[in-house]
Formats: structure tokens, sequence, C-alpha cells
């Protein structure tokens, strides 16, 4: 079965935090043979400056950080399908072109900031990924963060965690990574016992349905403890770059804020990459 995406958008503000997204879009369109579609949003002002001198720079600017992403990247060999120059606020022009290209993977850089500097500045990667109806690749800036040599992906058993699944066994299958596959479920007691050996039960039919993909059996986890707290720990335990994949429960804005969600608990945990597939339904 193939899951490749035939076209790869990568959005970028050209700034050493989106290196290795960049690599990351680079390495994976080549392996794929994917189109590579590269875009950069350049912010428009608000008022009575919004005409003129002001916003030609804007325009100025983002053309100039734009085509010298485009250059770094065909010095390197690879082939720019087409780049794109949007202005306007980030998150609703990235995910626009997405739609308009028809892309099957959006690759973004995140700054991997922790605690109240994430609250203060915010994360245009974080905005993306509940809001975008395809599957995202958060790459974090810094050093020995890809390619992976270990997938973990996140199986709470809904049809979000299988396609989920399946586009990062794809994946790992591509960049020769080994694979764990964990379920996370409530405290064992005599009463979830069942529950527990049908989670076991189900999750090793996953993992026999995805060695098809990957062409040898991934391993299998489950856990007592939350899911976020179970990806990340599993995620941490081993050494060199690890890919986390995790299904969007397409909670809406005020269930995320009072709940929180999988996807948002493990992007602001600063891990290496994370792939995040959007919710079957539509709608975040």
């Amino acid at each position: 079965m193939d899951h490749f995406p035939t076209k790869i958008l990568l959005a970028t503000d050209g700034s050493e935090a989106s290196e290795q997204a960049t690599e990351a879009a680079v390495e994976l369109s080549t392996m794929m043979g994917s189109e590579l579609h590269v875009a950069h949003v350049w912010h428009d002002v608000p008022g009575p400056y919004r005409h003129g001198f002001v916003k030609r720079e804007l325009h100025r600017q983002g053309q100039e950080v734009l085509d010298g992403q485009v250059s770094k990247i065909e010095s390197a060999g690879v082939t720019v399908t087409q780049a794109h120059l949007r202005g306007g606020r980030t998150t609703n022009e990235v995910i626009a072109l997405s739609e308009e290209l028809g892309a099957g993977l959006l690759v973004v850089g995140s700054r991997g900031l922790h605690g109240l500097r994430r609250i203060l500045i915010g994360s245009h990667s974080e905005d993306i990924v509940h809001h975008a109806q395809l599957p995202v690749l958060v790459v974090r800036c810094g050093e020995n963060v890809w390619p992976p040599v270990r997938v973990v992906a996140g199986d709470d058993l809904s049809e979000d965690a299988r396609k989920a699944s399946e586009l990062a066994a794809s994946l790992g299958k591509l960049l020769g990574a080994r694979m764990l596959l964990v379920h996370a479920g409530p405290q064992p007691s005599q009463a979830s016992g069942e529950a527990a050996r049908q989670a076991e039960e189900k999750l090793e039919e996953r993992a026999g349905e995805l060695e098809d993909i990957l062409e040898e059996r991934p391993q299998t986890r489950v856990v007592a403890g939350e899911p976020a707290e179970a990806l990340i720990g599993s995620a941490r335990e081993g050494e060199g770059p690890t890919l986390v994949a995790v299904g969007s429960r397409g909670l809406g804005v005020v269930e995320r804020v009072r709940m929180g969600s999988v996807s948002t608990k493990v992007i602001r945990a600063a891990l290496d990459a994370v792939l995040v597939h959007p919710h079957a339904g539509g709608g975040r």
C-alpha cells in the first residue's frame, strides 16, 4: 500500500529555526519522488500604514526570504516545483495554499519553546497543526533531530491513529527507522482487565497490518497512564532522532483549552519531529 504524498509543501520563514524542516522536506520529496513546493508568508500591516512604502518593503523582504530559501535548496541539486509568496496571517495562508495545491504533507519548523516563552511568543506550527486538513510534520530546530532512527506511534485504536501509523510506517520504511506502537489507557484494575487484553489484541492486529508497509513487524507496548506522557516518555528513552506520530481527535477550541489534546502536548514537549494526521471528520 502506497501512503506517500505526491506533493509536499514546506512552509518556511528562512530562519535557522526552519533549517531542519527544510532538510526533512527536501529529503522526503527526493526519496518519494514528490513535488516540492516552498512557501513564505510575509505579514501585512494593519491600519493607515497598510499601503504604500511599508507594504512594498515587506513584500520585497518576503520575496528575498523565499528566493534565498529556493536558491539554497536548488544549490543542493533538488528541484523546487513552485515557490509561493503570500501576504497575511501565516496559519491562514499556509493552510489555504495547501488546500489549493492538494498537498499530501505539510512540513513546518518549530523553535521548540517551552512554558512562558511559548505562551508569550506563540507557535505558528502548533496553530497550523490544529487547523490543517492534511498531515503535518513539525521538525524542531536543533542538532541531531533528523532523519529519525526510531518512529513512535500513538495508537488509541481510532481511525485517525490508524492513518497516522500507516503514514509513519511508510516514512519509517523509507528512512530505515524501527517502529514502536504505543497504546496508553487507565490504570489497570480487575474491572478493566478484559479491556486491557482486548487493547493488546487490537494493537497486535495493527502491528500485523503495518508489517506489510514497514516490511518488519513493529514492536507494541500497552501502558497505563496518560497518552501524551506515554508517547513523550517512549520517544525520549531511545538514542538518536525520533519521529512521534499521532492522530488528531478533532477537538474544538474550547475543548482543546479545557482538556488539552495529545497532539498539542506532544508538540509542546519539543520532541525531535512530530507527525500529526488530521481528524477524519474534519473540523479542528
